[in-house]
């Protein structure tokens, strides 16, 4: 059944993600300098693109720009990027890679360079499988990379940074109000590059684009989700005595969930972590020996939090309407859950105490406003004696969640 699921999921995301091409308004600039509006396929690059898909209209066939036919291209109110043949430096930040030279080791390359903030003074990112580097203008000059790079120190007991790029912004930023102690501390960290890029703007009162500012919005869930779930759990021991199946028993639930989205792909995939309350109580009494009591009590009484921890991937139908599926491992901590054998004239005769190993859980949901959720999870088999390895057991559940996001 898990592996059905599995499956199911992937065949789902597949197609939903083929059929989430979009294409939306934007241009580029050939070699030619022709400005040419089309319609690009926006994948919300997590790594400087080096070519792009695009059409002409929306009836028109998909074509492929690179690098090399384009100078710059945009997508309105979205991202832009522009072509600049420039030195870079691509040493490792890997601790384990670090070289015992400080400086810089630039090579040159033509690259796609994202445009953070354009104006007065222009702030760029480059990003790819391994490194982050930030690049900058000022008025009419050349586009430099801002300089940042870690080493070992030539005794190789402790590391050290070379931040030339707080020098490089204190002699180019022109601002007045900036003083050397404004640079000090400063990060090599996009939030406070921006920060400061915007600062030194405005101070000149010059108009400047900011292509961040819609980023890093709501990229925080905190979800209410209370729930009707249907559980059933089946013992299966070396003793036929110690056998039962105690059937389907539904409850109530309640669970608090926090998602964080994660600002690539167009947030359409986040982190998702769940504690849930559950419980299943159960009693079934079956026929045994006269020596037994001739009948025997079987009762479970399960109560513990659930912390499912899994990714959750969003299929958007318009502005306010997504689809979504998510994959997480739930760990269970009970509240002293038993179970418990009773004979017929009321002797205890033994008592299992639950334990629960990992299980997985799946879902596929419908969110409305981003404010009102319905999701299907299904959660595979759980090993709730996992103390008695001669013992199985099997302990899975259906639920119907009904949430709505506080904020």
């Amino acid at each position: 059944m898990k592996t059905k699921l599995i499956i199911i999921l992937t065949l789902i995301l597949n197609t939903y993600s083929y059929a989430q091409i979009t294409f939306e308004k934007g241009y580029f600039i050939n070699n030619a300098n022709e400005k040419v509006d089309c319609l690009i396929k926006n994948i919300d690059w997590r790594k400087n693109p080096i070519e792009f898909d695009y059409k002409l209209t929306d009836q028109s066939d998909i074509k492929r720009a690179t690098i090399g036919t384009v100078k710059e291209f945009g997508i309105n109110n979205s991202s832009k990027y522009i072509r600049s043949k420039l030195k870079i430096d691509r040493s490792s930040s890997d601790v384990n890679k670090l070289s015992t030279d400080k400086n810089p080791i630039f090579s040159e390359e033509q690259l796609f360079l994202k445009v953070l903030i354009e104006g007065k003074s222009s702030l760029y990112e480059y990003i790819d499988s391994s490194i982050k580097r930030f690049f900058f203008s000022s008025e009419n000059s050349n586009i430099e990379q801002l300089v940042f790079k870690s080493y070992v120190t030539s005794t190789g007991n402790y590391y050290g940074e070379n931040n030339t790029f707080r020098q490089q912004l204190l002699n180019n930023l022109k601002c007045p109000k900036f003083t050397e102690k404004r640079f000090k501390n400063l990060s090599y960290k996009k939030k406070e590059l921006l920060k400061l890029f915007i600062e030194n703007n405005n101070c000149f009162e010059e108009e400047s684009s900011n292509f961040e500012k819609t980023k890093n919005k709501d990229l925080f869930n905190l979800s209410i989700r209370p729930r009707l779930v249907n559980s059933s759990l089946l013992i299966d021991t070396f003793s036929d005595l110690r056998d039962i199946d105690f059937g389907n028993k539904t409850n109530l639930s309640l669970g608090l969930e926090a998602e964080f989205i994660l600002s690539f792909n167009k947030n359409k995939w986040s982190v998702i972590i769940e504690p849930t309350y559950q419980n299943f109580k159960a009693e079934k009494t079956k026929e045994v020996s006269d020596s037994f009591g001739g009948e025997l009590n079987n009762k479970v009484d399960y109560s513990s939090i659930e912390i499912p921890v899994g990714i959750r991937y969003y299929m958007f139908l318009n502005n306010k309407s997504k689809f979504f599926a998510n994959i997480s491992l739930v760990t269970d901590f009970d509240f002293n859950s038993s179970i418990d054998y009773e004979r017929g004239d009321g002797f205890d005769l033994e008592s299992l105490d639950i334990k629960s190993k990992i299980n997985s859980a799946f879902g596929l949901g419908y969110k409305y406003d981003d404010k009102y959720i319905l999701e299907l999870r299904y959660q595979t088999k759980r090993d709730v004696l996992s103390d008695y390895p001669s013992d199985v057991s099997n302990y899975n559940s259906f639920s119907l969640i009904i949430g709505y996001t506080l904020f």
